[in-house]
């Protein structure tokens, strides 16, 4: 599939993209970008891209100790695990993992992308894989505990906030959508 991203959308510098191969059309340029189930032989490249967006992206809005602690989740062999229980999508361009996201029963998980390459689509394609896979399971509700930096994003996306949900001193939304209304 072919990805289009508009350039006034793609305003920060694109070094993610070096050795990507890009091409223009008019005002748009596009990124060959493939969404596809992970592998094994992924986590590493998974790991890598939730530890970038949680170090750059979602230190913004929780303490260096949550994120730290929330790191520990997510080492090579803790997503490989993961792998193993879920349902675990990747966003790839060019070879390159840069976004990730997982279904456990009706349950929306670890949503991250490359902190170069968010605000361009490949959280929302990612997460349209996601809610195709649970509506063929037969889920009429999917529900996500969001982090604080991630809300907006869900409610872009029609989930409602249900509930916060607290470990410790981190908080989390707990959200949802019914899939019946597509």
């Amino acid at each position: 599939m072919v990805f289009v991203v508009d350039r006034q959308t793609a305003c920060r510098p694109l070094s993610a993209l070096q050795g990507i191969r890009t091409s223009r059309l008019g005002s748009k340029v596009t990124l060959e970008l493939t969404i596809r189930r992970a592998n094994e032989d992924d986590a590493e490249a998974v790991s890598r891209v939730i530890l970038a967006a949680l170090r750059e992206t979602n230190a913004k809005d929780y303490s260096q100790d949550i994120i730290a602690r929330v790191e520990k989740s997510f080492s090579p062999s803790a997503v490989l695990a993961l792998m193993r229980r879920r349902r675990v999508s990747v966003a790839v361009v060019r070879d390159r993992i840069v976004g990730t996201a997982s279904l456990d029963g009706s349950t929306v998980r670890s949503v991250f992308v490359d902190p170069e390459l968010q605000r361009r689509g490949i959280g929302q394609r990612l997460m349209a894989e996601v809610e195709e896979a649970a509506h063929a399971d037969g889920v009429t509700v999917l529900a996500v505990p969001s982090s604080v930096t991630a809300e907006p994003f869900y409610a872009k996306l029609g989930f409602k906030a249900v509930r916060d949900s607290y470990h410790g001193d981190e908080r989390t939304i707990i959200m949802e959508r019914s899939l019946e209304e597509q």
